[in-house]
């Protein structure tokens, strides 16, 4: 008798474990029009979204589509189309060359930092800092996160600032935090 019980428990496991994977049942968040499956990595996330279609082909560009797929975990600090368009004229081209792969290889990994950090822990850390904390990028660089009670925000180190637009993008690899403008080392 009870092996029948444990057998349907199985089943009921495992139809359930399909359900959360088929994409239904996921806690999903909309980013560019496109749901991000936490089940997905970073970049097969990234590719649905209309809002990231500038950084997607930056990332393929600058080789890193590999690395962001990798197992990570990663945070990232995704600026949206708008954010490279508010950059000067020409500068988006200008780093899509093959000849400045290694400077828009640094541009995009000062948005990435080791580790998955969600808004809580980051605002966590912001209140711990009294109201500032340093990040250190996988490019080397500082970055520093704010919250003023409602938004995190981002200073880069030539003092620009981002508000993240979204928050808690969870991914398989990490977590992506959606941004209004581009950083910059």
């Amino acid at each position: 008798m009870m092996l029948p019980i444990v057998a349907m428990a199985l089943v009921f496991a495992q139809q359930a474990e399909c359900l959360a994977k088929d994409g239904g049942k996921e806690k999903t968040v909309m980013v560019g029009g496109a749901p991000m499956y936490p089940s997905k990595n970073i970049v097969e996330n990234a590719v649905n979204s209309k809002d990231h279609t500038t950084l997607v082909a930056a990332v393929k560009a600058a080789g890193l589509v590999e690395t962001l797929q990798g197992d990570g975990p990663f945070t990232v600090f995704a600026p949206v189309n708008s954010a490279f368009d508010m950059l000067p004229k020409g500068a988006v081209d200008n780093l899509l060359k093959p000849e400045n792969k290694a400077q828009l290889t640094g541009v995009l990994t000062y948005h990435v930092v080791p580790g998955n950090l969600d808004a809580a822990e980051l605002m966590k850390w912001t209140k711990k800092g009294g109201g500032k904390t340093k990040l250190t990028t996988v490019q080397g660089g500082e970055l520093w996160v704010m919250y003023d009670g409602k938004y995190l925000w981002l200073q880069d180190a030539q003092g620009g600032k981002a508000k993240v637009t979204i928050k808690d993008v969870h991914q398989k690899n990490g977590v992506i935090h959606v941004i209004d403008h581009v950083l910059m080392p």
